[in-house]
């Protein structure tokens, strides 16, 4: 029991989402010592959901988890088990050797994924009430995170979680480039992080024009259009206002902007409530090793503020606006760069 505590208060200290799921894993391996056990999200569109292993221990050691492209992760079909812990939203468990038990992971938009042990025997009944505990707690801890690091409104991530995950992207990118450099046939992140700014063009006006409820709605669309066209493992934001971030790794700059051009056709083909179409501008540049949150964001900021001068609904990229010799001796304005 006093080990149980001491897991529980650990996994409860934690503010960092991966270090949650890896505690969350470690936990029941203290209480339940199953042979291996694992966490499994489900991601991607609802016609191409994938699961994606956030965290799994095996024989005691916490395994290093890959994040491939969605493609390459395997179906929700691939593991019937899964499928029916999550539609059922009960623990299900194999009903023969090899024992396994599916434990759903729910929350408030119903089950995104699953807690999976392996057991050399079928978990009994006060083993699988155990394992709901430790579940319950940590998804009650997951909401209580929700709460404070997401944006009310629109639910993408807020400000104030940015710094931490623009460090880790930094420390995954010099970790990567390391291995390059040294030739190590290790796995490494697959391609680099960039950062893009994202506005909408003419929002004061939609607001002056809409009233502030109508204004939000576009706000609350246009989170919903990120989430659509973004990958299951780009981070987006809401900084405040209409002006959104993202964080997203790609394999070269080409990649980075398909990806944001993606964004901008859709927002410019979406007919919003009331509103009709808007547009919206980008800008965006990769991110260096080494490299600050504020650095990033401002040259970031400064292919945005070229894109809103030089007629809107265009993304653009810092690094060719430089060497075109389009940003020479130009800085971004601080504060609001809508532009009349």
């Amino acid at each position: 029991m006093y080990q149980l505590i001491n897991t529980l208060a650990d996994l409860t200290s934690l503010r960092d989402r991966d270090a949650l799921d890896i505690a969350l894993v470690t936990a029941i391996q203290d209480v339940l010592q199953p042979e291996s056990a694992a966490i499994y999200r489900m991601v991607g569109d609802a016609d191409n959901e994938r699961w994606l292993t956030s965290a799994q221990i095996n024989g005691g050691t916490v395994m290093p988890v890959s994040e491939p492209g969605l493609d390459a992760l395997p179906r929700l079909n691939t593991a019937p088990l899964r499928q029916q812990a999550c539609t059922s939203q009960q623990p299900t468990q194999s009903s023969e050797a090899p024992w396994t038990t599916a434990f759903p992971l729910l929350g408030a938009s119903g089950c995104r994924g699953v807690l999976e042990i392996h057991t050399a025997q079928a978990l009994s009944e006060e083993s699988c009430r155990v394992a709901n505990g430790v579940l319950r707690l940590y998804v009650n801890f997951q909401s209580l995170l929700d709460y404070g690091e997401r944006d009310a409104l629109t639910e993408l991530l807020n400000r104030k979680t940015f710094d931490g995950a623009f460090l880790k992207a930094t420390v995954k990118q010099k970790r990567r480039v390391d291995a390059l450099a040294e030739n190590r046939n290790a796995e490494t992140p697959a391609g680099n992080y960039w950062l893009a700014m994202i506005d909408i063009d003419h929002f004061k006006r939609v607001n002056d024009t809409f009233g502030h409820l109508i204004g939000d709605e576009v706000l609350l669309l246009l989170a919903r259009l990120m989430r659509a066209c973004f990958r299951h493992h780009d981070q987006l934001y809401r900084f405040g206002g209409e002006e959104f971030v993202a964080l997203m790794r790609c394999e070269s700059e080409i990649d980075a902007h398909g990806v944001l051009e993606r964004l901008r056709d859709s927002t410019e083909r979406h007919l919003f409530s009331q509103v009709g179409h808007i547009t919206i501008s980008i800008g965006f540049s990769e991110v260096m090793t080494g490299d600050s949150p504020s650095g990033a964001i401002e040259r970031a900021d400064k292919a945005l503020y070229y894109a809103k001068g030089n007629g809107r609904n265009q993304v653009r990229s810092f690094a060719a606006l430089v060497a075109a010799g389009d940003l020479t001796g130009q800085a971004a304005p601080t504060g609001e760069v809508e532009l009349f």
